[in-house]
């Protein structure tokens, strides 16, 4: 990959807990598709960052990222998936005996 480093700004979505979109700070949002925008939501920016490699994300390989960015003009970071017995905690009345 020829470009091995940018300087990357990391978008929240406030309609998809746990999402988030990468782009090249210098293009911003530009190169991102309306209906992505849409889908998102009104992005919320959470921080600007230099991006190389090797360097660590929590979610994300770091050249995953930057191969999106260089080939689409963003990377979209999806939500951890859920396993379905967590979401029966959420389902599940909790009535406390104390």
């Amino acid at each position: 990959m020829s470009q091995s480093r940018i300087i990357c700004s990391i978008y929240r979505s406030k309609k998809k807990d746990e999402m988030y979109l990468y782009v090249d700070k210098a293009k911003a949002l530009s190169m991102v598709p309306e209906t992505l925008i849409k889908m998102f939501g009104k992005p919320e920016h959470r921080m600007d960052m230099l991006l190389t490699a090797d360097k660590q994300l929590s979610r994300a390989k770091a050249q995953d990222v930057l191969s999106g960015i260089k080939d689409k003009g963003y990377y979209l970071q999806m939500p951890p998936v859920r396993e379905e017995y967590m979401l029966d905690l959420y389902k599940t009345p909790v009535n406390p005996t104390y």
